[in-house]
């Protein structure tokens, strides 16, 4: 990997960290943390785990929703957002594997334009 390519991915990875804590303070506020798992320029994904009191959170899906949906729009080089609180023991979740939060009255039809229920912040 050439130095220019490290340093686009080092300053990609620092953008996506300033815009988890201008956009979702409240992560770390209310006890929660969020970390870069995987971040692949080339392809325009990143993952992201949400830990600590986001675990088991009962907003989480919605705080993941909106990280999902605001960051593709405020960072051009992002194409997908993967998110999970880690909750089913393999360290990532459901979103590891594909999945999407889902909330109730949610019918999979619908999923791709549905861009889901507004976070409360």
């Amino acid at each position: 990997m050439s130095t220019e390519t490290q340093d686009g991915e080092d300053d990609l990875k620092e953008r996506v960290v300033n815009f988890l804590r201008r956009n979702f303070p409240q992560i770390q506020m209310h006890g929660g943390s969020a970390a870069i798992r995987d971040l692949d320029r080339e392809s325009g994904e990143v993952t992201i785990l949400l830990g600590g009191a986001c675990s088991g959170c009962g907003i989480s899906p919605m705080t993941i929703q909106a990280i999902k949906t605001r960051m593709v729009k405020e960072i051009p080089e992002i194409n997908e957002v993967h998110a999970d609180t880690g909750m089913d023991g393999d360290g990532m979740g459901g979103e590891s594997r594909g999945g999407s939060p889902s909330f109730p009255g949610d019918t999979t039809e619908d999923r791709e334009d549905d861009q889901g229920p507004q976070a409360p912040f």
